[in-house]
């Protein structure tokens, strides 16, 4: 199922949550809302749901307008951060109270409960009481119970936030398995850069209450829009310098130093002219010998290493740049490194791309 918000907006007395949101996902595809808390991506999924309501605006379900429906009235599955199963009743029956609701025979429920549960693989878990599992027990419980009627959509608000680092790795390739499987239309909200790239077919960035990008994973990590899109996936984020466009390159101001890169992949916007803000990826900078025409010097200030990353830090100037490097070669605070750019960003001074 499609779905179409047109002109979203929603409001608390003086605070603008959902700022005039305009947004098409197709049928079929997962969409992940990003954003730092507070940037609106909650509220919109509790209005697509039907569990709040806009101040203004229209939500459509294909070419159907929702906006007056009902939460119950809408079609969909959701699953909140907490589970929200009830802690009387077993998970046979948690999976089933949807069906329950609707009126389904006890033979029939039993027999979607088994589906959903072998789905997400909770067979043994059936006759068991939610407070003997485990939180990623629970929240496969949660998603068996929302998909359990068929719905046309699933809604999933930062399903995995309670669950430690590597059950929220296993438990996203389960729900994107679930949904490929299922073909179902699905929003998942979440403020971890590394969810939405892993698991979505688009990515909504959000930045007080709009959209800062809406793309794919591969296009808002490689060509950001703006310096917020940037600034907010990446880690470690991207480096940023004040510089010129010439045409004899892209010049960058590190204080009283000045490199100008005339080699390399630059991605911007429009035309931009004179002063920039230029982005530089830590991956896009690459060692090379000291004085180097467009190479960028600087002393290193720190070193982490990260698996089978190394990311030094290192000042060029009056800029602190951060580098990443591959963790067989040794370096030392102190010493003196040169790297070349390999990919440039441009965006305006102002900010945006």
């Amino acid at each position: 199922m499609r779905i179409r918000l047109e002109n979203l907006t929603k409001q608390y007395q003086e605070v603008t949550a959902v700022d005039h949101l305009n947004l098409e996902i197709e049928d079929g595809t997962l969409v992940c809302l990003l954003g730092p808390s507070g940037c609106g991506k909650s509220t919109t999924l509790s209005i697509i749901a039907g569990l709040e309501r806009a101040t203004e605006g229209t939500i459509y379900f294909d070419e159907e307008n929702v906006s007056g429906l009902e939460a119950e009235e809408r079609d969909i599955g959701m699953v909140f951060q907490d589970y929200a199963l009830y802690p009387h009743m077993t998970v046979q029956d948690n999976i089933a109270f949807p069906l329950k609701m609707q009126g389904w025979k006890k033979k029939d429920r039993i027999e979607k409960v088994k589906e959903a549960a072998k789905m997400l693989q909770i067979e043994e878990y059936l006759k068991r009481k939610p407070g003997k599992l485990s939180g990623g027990q629970q929240q496969r419980v949660a998603i068996a119970r929302a998909i359990v009627k068929n719905p046309k959509i699933l809604l999933l608000d930062e399903p995995l936030s309670n669950l430690d680092a590597r059950l929220r790795i296993e438990l996203r390739d389960e729900i994107r398995r679930v949904q490929k499987q299922l073909g179902i239309t699905t929003i998942f909200v979440t403020h971890d850069q590394e969810e939405a790239l892993s698991i979505s077919d688009k990515i909504l960035l959000m930045e007080k209450g709009r959209i800062s990008q809406y793309s794919s994973p591969k296009e808002m990590y490689m060509e950001p829009q703006n310096v917020f899109a940037a600034k907010f996936l990446g880690n470690p984020p991207m480096n940023f310098v004040p510089g010129e466009k010439a045409e004899e390159g892209i010049c960058l101001l590190l204080g009283d130093e000045k490199v100008t890169v005339k080699r390399g992949s630059v991605h911007e916007a429009g035309e931009l002219k004179g002063s920039v803000c230029v982005g530089i990826r830590p991956e896009a900078l690459e060692l090379c010998r000291a004085g180097e025409e467009d190479a960028i010097s600087g002393v290193i200030t720190g070193i982490q290493t990260l698996g089978k990353d190394m990311y030094i830090h290192f000042q060029a100037g009056e800029q602190i740049l951060t580098a990443c490097v591959g963790w067989e070669q040794t370096f030392s605070e102190g010493e003196r490194v040169s790297f070349r750019v390999k990919r440039l960003h441009l965006f305006p001074e102002e900010g945006d791309r």
